[in-house]
């Protein structure tokens, strides 16, 4: 059984989704802690022909909690309208407006203020969309030394749910070992998306926007051509 495990993304690049769809099982971890500098609770758009960012807006808390531990501001309220608003100028002449915004509506709407929960119901209508029907858990489910740091958590989390290959993207192989790996009984494979390429009104194409950028342009069956578009190296 092949797995890959990642935090919680904002409507979250088409590499994301790819990752989702290589795997028998998807983790997604619930019980990490919330970095500033990432792409959990935020990501980027076409504005006018440049990448912009939008971010989903947090109550003042800790640097120490975890993302199931973090909420939605109470500004998030009029903020929504607000992307609402930013999204439909951008993309309301792009193809797929139609089909696409209900399914942003959803996300948007979504009546839960917990980060985590917020986040993972956008993926799951984006999976669900998309037609990736792999097996999604939450890392707080699955017994597994929670202490353990970097590689020594990942073999855990695998060895918890008996996995022999772990799909990781590929930014990280100078964070794990082959070796490791293989003593641990596991294939460790890295993703490497292919070149991914398609009309963004008459700009200059920017690649690796959120997803919301992709579907947009792109019908569903060109997407799910694109979940395809990759190595394992």
């Amino acid at each position: 059984m092949k797995v890959g495990i990642m935090q919680p993304y904002f409507f979250p690049y088409i590499g994301y989704f790819q990752l989702i769809s290589a795997v028998d099982e998807f983790i997604v971890y619930d019980h990490i802690k919330f970095s500033k500098k990432g792409w959990i609770n935020r990501n980027r758009i076409l504005v006018n022909g440049s990448p912009t960012y939008i971010t989903l807006p947090l109550s003042r808390a800790s640097d120490h909690l975890n993302v199931n531990e973090r909420f939605l501001s109470g500004s998030w309220v009029n903020e929504r309208r607000r992307l609402i608003n930013r999204i439909t100028e951008s993309y309301r002449r792009a193809p797929q407006f139609d089909t696409v915004f209900p399914l942003l509506e959803t996300c948007l709407f979504f009546d839960n203020p917990n980060l985590f929960d917020f986040i993972n119901h956008s993926l799951g209508v984006m999976r669900e969309y998309l037609e990736i029907d792999t097996r999604i858990t939450i890392s707080s489910t699955i017994s597994y030394d929670q202490a353990s740091k970097a590689e020594n958590k990942v073999l855990s989390l695998l060895k918890a749910v008996g996995a022999k290959g772990y799909i990781n993207p590929i930014g990280g192989q100078e964070l794990y070992s082959r070796e490791r790996f293989h003593a641990n009984g596991v294939d460790l494979a890295f993703l490497r998306s292919g070149t991914i390429e398609y009309r963004q009104f008459q700009n200059p194409f920017v690649p690796n926007l959120s997803i919301i950028d992709v579907a947009m342009f792109n019908p569903k069956e060109a997407i799910k051509r694109f979940l395809g578009i990759y190595d394992l190296i």
